[in-house]
């Protein structure tokens, strides 16, 4: 997957308090290289809507970076903005990772319903919300890495649907 450029955000205020390590960021970052995926940055950053509003679209603007993958922000909480601040900076969403994401969730717990993560696309950068525990990160991934390649190329105009295997 060498054209995926990927940046890793997780969204916690506990983490980025320093009162818990960031077991679900490092999880993904390992998860993306394994995939062979280049991670270009990752960050930590609060649950307030507006920074993490800007941090997204400072993201997405970047030309090296083509996949932007957050973890936590996306249950039920008062601080759960995740998905309302990638609702604000998309232009088109992907609804089919997000529903496959809770999909793969139920399986292994009823808590998937209460997921609200999303996915769509910002200055042509694939931005996809996982939930933050390890365990579910490590679920969500084995259900986007099939697909990251083939959305890259799409969103860079250089293959079609017919070419998907």
């Amino acid at each position: 997957m060498s054209n995926v450029h990927a940046v890793v955000i997780t969204v916690s205020d506990a983490c980025v308090r320093g009162e818990r390590q960031d077991q679900s960021g490092e999880t993904l970052v390992a998860l993306l290289r394994d995939a062979q995926v280049e991670i270009v940055d990752t960050k930590i950053v609060s649950d307030d809507l507006e920074p993490l509003i800007t941090t997204l679209r400072l993201f997405a603007e970047r030309r090296d970076v083509n996949v932007i993958v957050t973890t936590g922000g996306t249950g039920l909480g008062p601080r759960d903005n995740t998905p309302e601040a990638t609702l604000k900076v998309i232009e088109r969403e992907v609804p089919g990772i997000s529903e496959a994401i809770r999909l793969e969730s139920l399986r292994h717990t009823p808590m998937g319903m209460i997921s609200r993560g999303v996915c769509g696309v910002c200055y042509g950068t694939l931005i996809i919300n996982l939930p933050g525990s390890p365990k579910a990160v490590k679920e969500s991934f084995g259900v986007i890495k099939p697909v990251l390649n083939h959305a890259v190329d799409l969103l860079a105009g250089r293959t079609t649907h017919s070419d998907a295997k």
